[in-house]
């Protein structure tokens, strides 16, 4: 490996980073993570602090978990790769898809799809989509419907359906036929409604009103995360959800939940979809599928795609990834799967999502930059942090990168997207690491 000068010279320079400019990686460098240990993560420079990232959303397990290195090693001893498309398979694969039915059967899901993460699952379920009705007989019905805020990844259909500009407008003009619901999110939405239960009947209305100007009979699907993710963590009222499912139900539109994120265990329970009652038509899974060892995402289908799929001799599915079913990822898969239960991590999540939630409230208390904590399922919070809490005006983005290298520098990885810093680590976080991230918070937001 090259020595620390040679990295930190060309940190930025002749690699381009996601999600930033260019010049912001040069002026900016990156940090330089070179080794992590259970939950923490060590620079270069030595410097080691617990991940309140959890990767991107995706090491629920840590970074120590040895059943699934094991399992990626025997694979690539065994079988490095092999395709699943028309005519060959690998069992590895036909192993996972009969775990991932059996763990998500209680969503009502009975079949997998396998991709490379989670824009490709997304891409897949809005593809699958427009086929089904178009095996139906309705091939009218081609549009989605979405939330605003909502994040579906970076794909050009992801991005269609995503409700956030800052992963559109550069891109633009993007996929026709999409359209945006208001999300319940109750710090700011277009209604100044702050009661949940109400703002969720004011959201299901929009909705109502978007089917019957565009036309049920135009609308493909609606495809929302159970819990608004990289969109700030927005929970939704319990009815919310239960009431989309009935709304697609009586006109004819599937519904994808978005569950890249949500699913195997992140918010206290083994999906977000369960959270809330419903058992969706699709879910999209990838990130903690192989505890981020491995890109691999699964899309999981249920009896209504099953049906019009399996009982029509023309639905061949002509969309596919090289590495759909790959079986070191397979492998990788059947490994995370069996020590997530094993583990039982949903306890864990919810109990120090509480505490994480807690405290970040009790932090609320004490600083004014604070205009709103959201969290309380499981591991996934955001402090959303304001210049004035009056006019709740967004905090500048140099205030914003002080308390990310302050966090860090007293143990912490956090994440900051735009006014919002999010709080997403590993679901086998201890209560000692907690208090460490709330005491980093702490330390951040003094220093401003």
């Amino acid at each position: 490996m090259k020595d620390s000068n040679f990295l930190k010279e060309h940190n930025g320079r002749l690699m381009w980073h996601p999600m930033t400019s260019p010049q912001d990686s040069v002026e900016n460098p990156p940090k330089i993570i070179t080794e992590s240990r259970g939950v923490t993560i060590t620079d270069i420079d030595g410097h080691t602090v617990v991940d309140a990232v959890g990767g991107l959303w995706n090491v629920n397990l840590g970074y120590d978990c040895a059943p699934v290195k094991a399992a990626i090693s025997a694979q690539l001893d065994r079988l490095p790769y092999y395709s699943t498309f028309r005519g060959s398979s690998n069992d590895a694969a036909i192993e996972l898809s009969y775990d991932l039915t059996d763990f998500f059967a209680p969503d009502g899901m009975e079949r997998a799809f396998f991709t490379s993460g989670g824009s490709d699952s997304v891409e897949t379920a809005l593809r699958l989509a427009r086929q089904y009705h178009k095996l139906r007989g309705e091939p009218a019905r081609t549009k989605f419907l979405s939330l605003k805020k909502g994040y579906h990844g970076t794909h050009f259909g992801g991005a269609s359906v995503n409700g956030n500009a800052n992963f559109r407008t550069a891109y633009e003009p993007l996929m026709p036929g999409c359209f945006h619901i208001p999300a319940p999110y109750t710090y700011r939405n277009p209604f100044n409604e702050s009661d949940p239960a109400k703002l969720a009947q004011l959201c299901v209305a929009a909705l109502e009103d978007e089917i019957a100007f565009q036309g049920a009979g135009t609308i493909a699907a609606m495809i929302m995360e159970p819990i608004l993710g990289a969109g700030g963590v927005i929970p939704p009222h319990p009815t919310f959800a239960p009431m989309v499912r009935d709304i697609c139900d009586r006109h004819g539109i599937l519904l994808i939940t978005d569950e890249v994120i949500t699913a195997y265990g992140r918010t206290g329970a083994w999906s977000g979809a369960r959270i809330w009652g419903i058992q969706p038509d699709m879910m999209c899974t990838a990130k903690a599928i192989t505890n981020g060892y491995f890109p691999f995402g699964a899309l999981m289908l249920g009896p209504k795609m099953v049906e019009v799929f399996e009982d029509n001799p023309s639905a061949k599915i002509g969309h596919g990834y090289t590495y759909s079913g790959h079986p070191v990822g397979a492998a990788a898969a059947l490994a995370c799967l069996a020590e997530t239960k094993r583990l039982n991590v949903v306890g864990n999540a919810a109990a120090r999502g509480t505490q994480l939630y807690q405290g970040c409230l009790a932090l609320q208390e004490k600083y004014a930059i604070i205009g709103d904590v959201r969290g309380g399922h499981g591991l996934m919070t955001a402090i959303e942090m304001v210049s004035d809490r009056a006019t709740k005006a967004p905090i500048d983005g140099a205030t914003a990168a002080t308390i990310q290298e302050v966090a860090y520098q007293n143990g912490t990885m956090i994440r900051v997207s735009g006014a919002n810093l999010i709080l997403s680590p590993p679901l086998v976080l201890t209560e000692q690491d907690a208090s460490t991230i709330l005491a980093a918070l702490d330390a951040g937001f003094a220093a401003v």
